[in-house]
C-alpha cells in the first residue's frame, strides 16, 4: 500500500495527456517484457542453486524453491534495513536443519550478497565516476550522503559477518548469551546457547570448504544480482529500444548498483515508496518524458517486487501445512 500510494501520488502530480503515451504493444515490447520476467526467474533459480550449495545439497529443488520464495516474501514485507534474515533461519530450520547450521547458511548467504556490493560498487565508480549518481537531482547532496552512509554500513556489517563466521564465532555465542539475559528472553537462553554452539561447529566446517564451494556460491550470487538489475534495462528497452547505446546499458546497470545501496537501508517494507521515488530520480535522464517516470517506476515494481507478495501468500499456508504436519507425524511416531 505504501508503494502504490507513492506511485499514485507521483502519477497525480505529473499526470497529463502524455502520461501513458509511451505504451506501444508491439512484438518488440512483449519480447523485452518477457526478458525482464525471465531475468527475475534467473535470479530466483540462481538463489535456489546457491542455497543448495550452502546446505551441502541437503535441500531438494522443491525445498529450495519454497525457502527462496518465502525468504523473498518475508523481505518484501519487512523493512529493507532488516530484511528477511530471521524468517529465513526459521524456514531452513523447519526443513530439517539445526538452528546453528540454518543460522550459518543464512549469514553466509548474506555475507556473499554484501560482498558482491562491496566489490562491484568501487568497480562501477572507477568506470563511470560521479555518473552513477543522478546528474540533475535537486537532492544530490542527500543522495550522496545516503550512498556513502549505506556503503559504510554494508562494509562494517560485512566485516562483522566475516569475523563472526570465519575468525571468532565464539564472539557471536557471547553476544547471543548476553542478549538472552534479558528477562523477556531468558527462558530461551539454553536453547539459544545450544544453537550458538552449533554455529561454532558449522563455522569450523565452513573454513574447511573447498574452493569450488565458494566459487559456485559466488558465481550464483553474481548471476542473481546481475539478473535482477537487468530487469530495468529490459523494461526500458521494451519502450525505448532505439534510445540506448551499449555504454548506456552498463551505465543504467551502474546507476542501479548505487541506487540499491540506498534501498538497502530503507525503513519501509521492501523499500516501498522509496524505491519508486529513487527509480525516477536515478534513471530519469534515460526516460524521454518526465510524465512517464511514475508509470515506469510502477511497472518496474510490478515485475520485480509485487510478484513475491502474491507468490508468498500462495506458498506460505501450503508450506506451513506441510512442515507442521510432517513435524506432528514425526512426534507421533516417536
Amino acid at each position: 500500500m505504501i508503494g502504490l500510494t507513492v506511485s499514485g501520488l507521483m502519477l497525480w502530480n505529473k499526470f497529463d495527456k502524455d502520461t501513458f503515451s509511451f505504451l506501444e504493444f508491439t512484438w518488440r515490447t512483449f519480447y523485452y517484457i518477457f526478458l525482464a520476467f525471465a531475468c527475475m526467474a534467473v535470479r530466483d533459480v540462481a538463489y535456489m542453486y546457491r542455497i543448495m550449495i550452502l546446505t551441502d545439497k541437503q535441500m531438494s529443488w522443491k525445498q529450495a524453491f519454497s525457502i527462496i520464495m518465502l525468504w523473498e516474501f518475508s523481505s518484501a514485507v519487512s523493512p529493507s534495513v532488516v530484511g528477511g534474515t530471521g524468517p529465513a533461519i526459521f524456514f531452513l530450520h523447519k526443513e530439517g536443519m539445526s538452528l546453528g547450521k540454518s543460522t550459518a547458511v543464512v549469514l553466509t548467504a548474506i555475507f556473499l550478497d554484501e560482498l558482491f556490493f562491496i566489490v562491484s560498487v568501487p568497480i562501477v565508480y572507477a568506470i563511470f565516476g560521479s555518473n552513477i549518481f543522478p546528474p540533475e537531482s535537486v537532492k544530490i547532496d542527500e543522495i550522496r550522503f545516503a550512498f556513502y552512509g549505506g556503503y559504510s554500513i554494508i562494509m562494517v556489517y560485512t566485516l562483522f559477518l566475516a569475523y563472526a563466521l570465519f575468525v571468532n564465532p565464539q564472539m557471536f555465542k557471547s553476544f547471543i548469551s548476553w542478549v538472552f539475559l534479558f528477562p523477556i528472553l531468558v527462558r530461551w537462553r539454553t536453547r539459544a546457547r545450544k544453537s550458538a554452539n552449533q554455529l561454532i561447529r558449522t563455522s569450523r566446517e565452513l573454513k574447511g570448504k573447498p574452493a569450488t564451494y565458494w566459487i559456485k556460491s559466488m558465481v550464483a550470487t553474481i548471476f542473481s544480482w546481475t539478473a535482477r538489475y537487468w530487469v530495468a534495462n529490459f523494461m526500458l528497452m521494451a519502450f525505448f529500444s532505439q534510445r540506448y547505446s551499449f555504454a548506456d546499458q552498463f551505465l543504467i546497470y551502474g546507476r542501479q548498483l548505487s541506487m540499491w545501496i540506498i534501498l538497502l537501508i530503507s525503513p519501509t517494507p521492501g523499500g516501498s515508496g522509496v524505491a519508486e521515488f529513487v527509480f525516477s530520480d536515478f534513471l530519469g535522464d534515460f526516460i524521454p518524458n518526465e510524465s512517464w517516470y511514475a508509470p515506469l517506476a510502477l511497472f518496474w515494481r510490478l515485475i520485480s517486487y509485487y510478484p513475491y507478495l502474491i507468490i508468498g501468500v500462495i506458498i506460505l499456508p501450503i508450506w506451513i501445512k506441510r512442515v507442521f504436519r510432517s513435524e506432528k507425524s514425526y512426534k507421533v511416531v516417536k
